[in-house]
């Protein structure tokens, strides 16, 4: 397509916009509207996903080595838990270690549990951490058939659960983006549609005196285009500022807690980014879906 031609299908396409008033708004208000939503709904979904994330590295299996078993039988152990594939990382911790830490998370009250120091009722133990946290109730059973796993602990029932929770929210999430994107694409097809309508006879007109269907819908689709990244703006200006507010009072309160929020740069730009693009997709599609039929002369 030449320049020239490519510039006058722009001034067309601003000209409707500017004709159009009461129809651009509608137009820019659903997308807005909309854009607003999805904004917000991704923006608590890539945090809540963050979290999930975070929790799901923290699931370890605790493998529990029988106290009868002697250096080769743990390193037997160690060899055959080291040979499943889904397995990432093993780490040896000595029943001293175990108490240590036992005493230390008790705070005050773990001092009582000195008194076994001399005689540590403990287990050594294995740390097993899974390449994939889905993973880990299926290599569990597979230590627990071992020789000399007298014990394998992973949170079993509630660890099930929170992969459940997870995996529900996360497809909740996505489902309910999906829906307001089509919502979106339905409304401003059907409120361009309405100024198609009112230009059906100039489309047709077009059409007799030999213009090309490309020709007819290329200023609606950049009519689609200006009104979609149009509709992005204030969306990204308010989830922005929000989130930027939201971030500043709540990143020094979680500091030190396993539970981060992601921080705001450069997750707003790619934020950002994202609600223009989608605001010109669904404006372009709502516009092409929009004009198609009235091509069919």
């Amino acid at each position: 397509m030449k320049v020239r031609t490519l510039g006058r299908h722009a001034r067309e396409s601003i000209k409707s916009i500017t004709r159009n008033g009461w129809m651009t708004f509608a137009s820019v208000g659903a997308v807005t509207v909309t854009l607003i939503l999805v904004g917000v709904f991704f923006v608590i979904m890539m945090n809540l996903n963050k979290v999930a994330q975070t929790i799901e590295e923290d699931v370890e299996i605790r493998v529990h080595i029988d106290v009868a078993a002697n250096k080769a039988d743990q390193q037997r152990l160690h060899n055959e838990i080291v040979q499943i594939p889904e397995v990432k990382s093993i780490k040896f911790s000595s029943k001293k270690q175990e108490l240590d830490n036992l005493i230390k998370s008790l705070g005050n009250e773990g001092k009582a549990f000195k008194l076994f120091e001399q005689d540590n009722p403990l287990n050594d133990v294995f740390i097993v951490k899974t390449k994939k946290p889905t993973d880990t109730m299926r290599v569990a059973k597979q230590i627990e058939k071992m020789n000399y796993a007298s014990k394998v602990k992973y949170g079993q029932g509630q660890v099930e659960k929170l992969f459940k929770f997870i995996g529900a929210s996360r497809n909740v999430g996505l489902a309910l983006i999906i829906g307001l994107l089509m919502t979106a694409v339905f409304l401003i097809s059907n409120t361009i549609k309405i100024t198609i309508v009112a230009r059906r006879r100039e489309i047709r007109i077009m059409k007799l005196v030999g213009a090309t269907n490309a020709f007819i819908r290329w200023p609606f689709f950049l009519e689609g285009l200006w009104l979609g990244i149009m509709g992005a703006i204030l969306p990204i200006v308010l989830i922005s500022t929000a989130y930027y507010y939201a971030y500043d009072y709540l990143a020094p309160k979680l500091q030190g807690n396993f539970i981060q929020i992601i921080p705001y740069d450069p997750f707003m730009v790619q934020v950002s980014i994202l609600l223009v693009l989608i605001g010109a997709f669904i404006g372009v599609w709502g516009s092409l879906m929009s004009v198609r039929k009235f091509l069919r002369i």
